[in-house]
């Protein structure tokens, strides 16, 4: 798939990219991903909900994907409002105490059981975070209010979020350029062995796609649904191993990873019987030769 056949003349769900990369990491530890989920009858929709139904905490496993504010949380139930491109203001907030007060009381949840969570691409602007009593914490990039209207509304500036692990997947979709590139590279020294295939591939996919948007495409309304973010990572991903030879396709690998899945007379294939037998012990070729003996008669 080309870049050109994935950009439309409307408007990018950003939050449904981010939904989706949440869902493929936390699905697998047990908490629940929902996007674009009702909050009351006939309602607005919340852009991503986090549920937690099988442990009264979050669980190391889980704290390792989610970022500052969340993975602090007390809350089983994560509303979470994904603000891309538009900035932290009146409006964002009052859709946020919206869903929240909408949710809790279609749920019967009490505010301890819910917490709403504005996630800003953008950098909040220190006059509109003065305005509704937002201000810094310890943790970098996590604002809270002291306006007792606002204080259940928890702030987290993606561009901000501090560099450890834990951040770099929602830092991915950071506004700076220089921040979503560091995230992206970041990821690419983490030793993620649960993550699967299609995370990469996803990942790919956006990479691209923000390469478009740099270069112009920005200026142009687009979309781009998940499932073909994820399938023009894919074909990203294939176009670039074709092009490597042998060598570089097995560079990084152990030898049990390039072995596995061949069968025995594979992995010997090409092999003279001394080269075969080399990191064998004598003690061991001769109860190997002993134990043909008895299979021949």
């Amino acid at each position: 798939m080309k870049p050109e056949d994935i950009i439309k003349k409307e408007k990018t769900s950003w939050h449904r990219l981010l939904a989706r990369l949440l869902e493929l990491l936390l699905s697998p530890l047990k908490i629940e991903v929902h996007p674009d989920l009702s909050v009351m009858t006939n309602p607005p929709e919340v852009d991503i909900l986090l549920l937690r139904r099988q442990s009264p905490n979050w669980t190391d496993a889980q704290r390792a994907f989610l970022p500052d504010g969340i993975r602090d949380s007390k809350a089983s139930d994560i509303l979470i409002e994904f603000k891309y491109t538009e900035s932290f203001n009146k409006k964002a907030l009052q859709q946020a105490l919206g869903y929240d007060f909408f949710y809790k009381q279609a749920k019967k949840l009490a505010d301890k059981e819910v917490q709403t969570v504005i996630l800003s691409a953008q950098t909040p602007q220190a006059r509109t975070l003065e305005r509704f009593g937002y201000s810094k914490t310890e943790q970098a990039g996590v604002y809270r209010s002291n306006n007792e209207v606002c204080d259940g509304i928890l702030l987290l500036s993606v561009n901000d979020l501090s560099k450890e692990p834990h951040n770099v997947w929602i830092k991915c979709f950071a506004s700076k350029k220089k921040v979503k590139e560091q995230a992206v590279q970041q990821l690419k020294s983490l030793d993620m062995i649960s993550i699967t295939e299609e995370v990469t591939w996803l990942i790919g996919g956006l990479k691209k796609i923000w390469s478009i948007l740099s270069k112009g495409g920005s200026k142009m309304k687009m979309t781009f649904t998940p499932e073909e973010v994820t399938e023009f990572g894919r074909d990203l991903g294939d176009v670039w191993l074709a092009r490597l030879n042998p060598s570089e396709r097995l560079a990084g690998l152990t030898p049990q990873e390039r072995v596995a899945g061949l069968k025995p007379s594979e992995r010997v294939a090409g092999l003279k019987p001394s080269e075969m037998l080399a990191s064998l012990k004598p003690a061991e070729i001769e109860d190997y030769l002993k134990q043909l003996k008895k299979q021949a008669h």
